[in-house]
């Protein structure tokens, strides 16, 4: 039997719902969720998970960066800064801790260990049956250089980092030789997927669509003279009226997962059929915010609260 939050839970303004936020600074998106919480009666204590430790002859079992023994109402993970594979897996198994204890944590450890892992997220939009690129994902040199020779004949194929976000590691592999030499692969995995995307008179251009909670909220299409559209990486964001087919899609990725909270990106090919890139748990919106009208934060906001509000109505009749 789960202890009750409610002998564990800290409030640092008596009964006011206090909600943990992990961040390593101060940004905008923390300013914007901070303000976005605040403006409906929820306070915000920031989170670093790196100085949070499971103890277990504390009352909770865990020492939470800011609160101590005691636990927040919810926790919202908004970045994980790198580590080691020890520390990430410990910061890791603090968040299954949380969610055990009865801690709303958006989003849970298993969504974020789901999305992080980009084989993983591959491996379960494929299984659900959605559109995604042709995916191999393996350790073997031989093996992934096989693929590589094998595969061109369908068009060229994309080396991404299995961990990693913003655009950074990625390469295009139009011919063989593209594929990095053995010699500076060692301990390397390899993720290989298929390239979906078309320059066109433009450039090359995929969505990006928000969705909070079973709900696509928001949506903008980047565009970019390189075929990596990341806003990071100079890519231009319009606002973007999506259709119902992909609005599904994300609805079906974000599931799939089991996020709360996620980008989803999608790209329409050749074919000019829409398909699932990526899945990403802990997305910036800045780019996304500059081109649409709603406050994304408030939207985010009001969705935590309202899961709060039913957690509690649910306990109470409990």
């Amino acid at each position: 039997m789960r202890p009750s939050l409610e002998r564990f839970a800290r409030g640092p303004s008596g009964s006011r719902l206090v909600v943990g936020l992990v961040v390593d600074r101060r940004d905008w998106h923390a300013r914007e969720l901070i303000g976005a919480l605040s403006a409906r009666g929820i306070e915000t204590v920031p989170v670093r998970l790196h100085q949070c430790s499971i103890v277990t002859r504390s009352n909770t079992g865990l020492h939470i960066d800011g609160f101590g023994e005691a636990v927040p109402d919810a926790l919202v993970v908004r970045t994980m800064s790198g580590g080691t594979f020890e520390a990430v897996t410990l910061r890791l198994g603090v968040l299954h801790a949380l969610s055990e204890l009865g801690v709303t944590v958006w989003n849970d450890a298993r969504a974020i260990e789901r999305c992080v892992d980009k084989s993983m997220t591959s491996f379960l939009l494929s299984r659900a049956g959605i559109a995604t690129p042709a995916t191999w994902a393996l350790e073997s040199y031989e093996h992934a250089r096989a693929i590589v020779e094998r595969e061109l004949a369908e068009g060229p194929l994309v080396l991404k980092p299995l961990f990693g976000s913003q655009g950074r590691g990625l390469m295009l592999i139009r011919e063989p030789q593209d594929l990095p030499p053995i010699e500076q692969t060692a301990g390397r995995v390899f993720y290989l997927q298929r390239f979906i995307g078309a320059e066109r008179r433009e450039g090359y251009h995929d969505f990006r669509l928000l969705v909070v909670q079973g709900r696509v909220i928001a949506a903008m299409r980047r565009h970019s003279s390189h075929w990596i559209t990341n806003i990071k990486r100079g890519a231009r964001p319009v606002a973007a009226a999506v259709n119902d087919e992909m609005k599904t899609l994300a609805l079906r990725a974000a599931a799939a997962v089991g996020a709360n909270f996620v980008g989803v990106d999608i790209v329409y090919g050749t074919d000019e059929r829409p398909v699932v890139l990526e899945v990403n748990s802990m997305p910036a919106w800045s780019g996304l915010q500059k081109v649409t009208s709603i406050s994304i934060a408030s939207v985010f906001a009001d969705a935590l609260a309202a899961e709060l509000a039913s957690r509690g109505a649910r306990g109470a009749m409990a």
